[in-house]
């Protein structure tokens, strides 16, 4: 049924909107890591090399060879691709492969770069579940076919990325595949269990670690402690305040040239971007990210296949609800977390990521209605 299918031109508002995110993610790694980048590495543009290099340049490569596999090729590898990745993240704790930072055993190290699995996983779980759910079709209502399979594969996943911890991935993964699978026709006694299991997973999980505690009570609490656990927000605001209307312009700035802000090429790099282009800019970069997930959505509804419409909705739902978080969370209408701002934020893993992503949604595309 594929073979008769005529091929669209490439989707340009798309690209375009990805291209301008890119550029201004450019330049806030750039602004943002010359302090770190010359106190870690003695020199002032590492971290932008390495976005560019490793974010960037290798992201566009694997874009390129993505938009050219038909998309549903990749059913028949979901399984092996969903194994390799908890491999992976697996992997991450055996000394000497996995590498550790802040705490956290999230990456593998590669010699010259490090990989995160976990960045990886949002990808190959969509895929995953894509291909589960059109395969199920009406049984996803059943206990035994749907139900438990769906829970399985989550706690496999939940468990994993708990003993590494990186619970915003987790959080992020496990809301947008409960979404896709209510779409699907999960019965909504199942998506309220779910819901309620999970509230209740993320309050254990706060309560057995001081840090997270410590995030909540901020949240709750902006004025608490200003100098200690509430240092971050307000570091963040006040660069994002600082900014006004249109900003102090491209590498300038307080926040900007100076390590006050941690994170701030990272988590944190929209309050940069807020301080440089100001309430305008902001509103600008907001406005491409609407664009963007306006346009993976209209692919979605226009695919020719259920597994095609929910790879595409899969992927509008990771990026729409990764801008969401890491704004709120910047403006203080959030805990904090690490979840990083998409196409923006320094993290090579992240960006190839999204370049594959898009990879994937270029052709479904193509071979849509």
């Amino acid at each position: 049924m594929y073979g008769n299918i005529k091929s669209h031109e490439p989707d340009y508002i798309l690209m375009t909107a990805i291209f301008a995110l890119v550029i201004f993610g450019l330049i806030a790694v750039s602004s943002a890591s010359v302090p770190i980048s010359q106190e870690k590495f003695g020199e002032p543009y590492h971290y932008f090399r390495h976005q560019a290099i490793f974010g960037v340049f290798t992201g566009l490569i694997f874009w390129a060879i993505v938009q050219k596999i038909p998309y549903w090729i990749w059913k028949k590898f979901v399984f092996p691709a969903l194994i390799l990745t908890f491999l992976l993240l697996i992997l991450v704790f055996i000394p000497g492969i996995g590498y550790g930072y802040g705490g956290a055993e999230r990456w593998i190290n590669l010699g010259i770069f490090s990989f995160q699995p976990a960045e990886l996983c949002k990808l190959t779980f969509i895929l995953y579940l894509a291909a589960w759910l059109e395969k199920k079709n009406e049984s996803v209502r059943s206990f035994s076919e749907g139900f438990v399979p769906f829970i399985t594969v989550i706690v496999f996943v939940s468990v994993l990325m708990i003993l590494q911890p990186d619970i915003g991935t987790l959080g992020l993964i496990a809301l947008v595949s409960l979404i896709i699978y209510f779409v699907a026709g999960a019965k909504l006694r199942y998506i309220g269990f779910l819901i309620v299991m999970g509230l209740a997973a993320l309050l254990a999980l706060i309560k057995i670690a001081p840090y997270r505690m410590n995030r909540l009570t901020v949240f709750l609490h902006p004025d608490v402690d200003p100098q200690g656990i509430g240092y971050q927000i307000n570091q963040a605001l006040l660069a994002i305040g600082s900014g006004g209307i249109l900003g102090k312009g491209i590498l300038k700035g307080t926040q900007t040239k100076l390590a006050f802000l941690p994170a701030k090429h990272s988590d944190f790099v929209f309050s940069v971007l807020g301080e440089q282009f100001g309430f305008v800019g902001a509103v600008v970069l907001l406005f491409l990210f609407y664009l963007l997930i306006k346009r993976i959505l209209d692919i979605s509804s226009s695919a020719r296949t259920q597994y095609g419409s929910i790879v595409a909705m899969g992927i509008a739902g990771i990026i729409e609800f990764q801008v969401i978080i890491n704004v709120a969370m910047t403006l203080g209408f959030a805990p904090i977390t690490g979840i990083p701002l998409p196409f923006i934020s320094a993290g090579g893993s992240s960006l190839i990521t999204f370049w594959a992503m898009i990879g994937v949604l270029q052709n479904i595309h193509a071979q849509s209605e």
